[in-house]
C-alpha cells in the first residue's frame, strides 16, 4: 500500500512538472529561418489573459541601436530592443491565435498563430499569415 501511495505521488509529480514546461510563456531565441542565425530574444507574457511579445535583446551587435523606420504607428523611429511585436495572442486549445505578429525590418503586420512543437516543448512554432499565404519560424525556449 505504502508503495502504491509513492508510486502516485511520482507520477502525480510529473506530471506537474511536464504542465510547467508546456507553457509558450517565457524567453525564446528567434532564430532566422532563411540563414539559420539567431537573431533576438523575445519574452513571450501574459497581460489580463492576453499573449504578447517583447523583444528583450537583438543578438547582432551591429542592430543593437535599430529602430522600426518603416512601422505606421506609434512604434515608428522606435528602437526594436524593447518592441512589442507579438499582440492580442488568446489561447485557442494547444495553440494561441487571434493577434498580430509585427516584423520590425518591414513594418508590416501579421495575423500570428503559436504553438508548441507536439514531440519538444522546448521548440516554439510562430506563424505568420498574409491571406493565403503564411511563414513559420522555430523559436528555442531560452532557461532563466
Amino acid at each position: 500500500m505504502f508503495l502504491r501511495k509513492i508510486m502516485f505521488a511520482i507520477i502525480a509529480l510529473s506530471f506537474v512538472c511536464s504542465g510547467s514546461a508546456q507553457s509558450v510563456l517565457g524567453k525564446w531565441k528567434m532564430v532566422d529561418d532563411k540563414n539559420g542565425k539567431a537573431r533576438c530574444i523575445v519574452h513571450i507574457y501574459e497581460k489580463d489573459g492576453i499573449v504578447y511579445g517583447k523583444i528583450l535583446e537583438l543578438l547582432n551587435p551591429d542592430k543593437k541601436d535599430a529602430v522600426c523606420k518603416d512601422c505606421d504607428d506609434h512604434r515608428k523611429n522606435k528602437k526594436v530592443e524593447g518592441m512589442v511585436v507579438i499582440e492580442n495572442m488568446k489561447k485557442a486549445g494547444d495553440k494561441y491565435e487571434g493577434g498580430e505578429i509585427l516584423n520590425p525590418d518591414s513594418g508590416k503586420f501579421y495575423r500570428c498563430k503559436l504553438w508548441l512543437d507536439e514531440h519538444n516543448s522546448d521548440v516554439l512554432h510562430v506563424r505568420g499569415y498574409l491571406a493565403f499565404f503564411y511563414r513559420t519560424q522555430k523559436w528555442y525556449r531560452i532557461e532563466d
